[in-house]
């Protein structure tokens, strides 16, 4: 298990079923601690939609969460939406090629108790593949109604939420006649997670944190 806190240069892994999971997910955080740490590395990993315009969205999208980091690389896959458990072995095999190319000192991925399934799908092969790193996953609101009791919190600034709010509707033009996709949501959660948690700007991203070790 890798400890915490992260090195000045750290290489993080971010991974997402879908285009704008990540910038849900873990956007602001991404924001804050880039801005912290200009020489962040950032594989932003999406595993549906290549080929689409979701994949031109996902393009815009991570250059603008992005723009201050010391790299990223974007990979856009086309594992068919919804049907990600029927594809486990393709999975399984690209995971454990990520595996073998990117040396992460953080990942991101999706809650284990998400109701979609793509995303339960991701969040198990991550656990799988990725067993000896630190793993956060992310929260994703939805219809389902299945938060949960995050023990890991990211305070973001007032400021930091309009950014990452700003860049989700710029960048997913194909998404906002979803009545879910609103500035409301995405500012909602962080709120909650915000006063759970004592932000100072009363906004936090909040995550999982199954195993992690801390130094002295």
């Amino acid at each position: 298990m890798i400890a915490f806190p992260l090195p000045d240069a750290p290489v993080i892994l971010c991974l997402g079923a879908h285009p704008d999971d990540i910038e849900i997910g873990c956007g602001g955080t991404l924001l804050a601690w880039i801005a912290a740490r200009p020489r962040t590395t950032v594989h932003w990993v999406v595993l549906s939609g290549g080929g689409t315009l979701r994949e031109t969205e996902a393009q815009a999208s991570s250059a603008k969460f992005l723009a201050r980091a010391k790299a990223g690389y974007l990979t856009v896959e086309r594992f068919r939406d919804g049907h990600f458990p029927a594809a486990l072995t393709e999975l399984k095999d690209r995971f454990a090629a990520l595996r073998d190319a990117v040396k992460p000192d953080l990942l991101f991925t999706h809650y284990r108790e998400d109701r979609h399934q793509d995303h339960r799908t991701v969040s198990d092969v991550t656990w799988q593949t990725f067993r000896n790193d630190l793993v956060l996953e992310y929260e994703i609101p939805k219809y389902d109604g299945d938060l949960g009791h995050p023990n890991v919190f990211v305070p973001l600034t007032t400021a930091q939420l309009k950014v990452k709010t700003d860049h989700l509707m710029a960048a997913f033009p194909s998404q906002r006649s979803k009545r879910w996709f609103t500035p409301e949501t995405f500012a909602a959660l962080p709120r909650l997670r915000g006063i759970e948690s004592g932000a100072p700007d009363g906004y936090a991203e909040a995550f999982f944190a199954r195993k992690m070790v801390l130094q002295s």
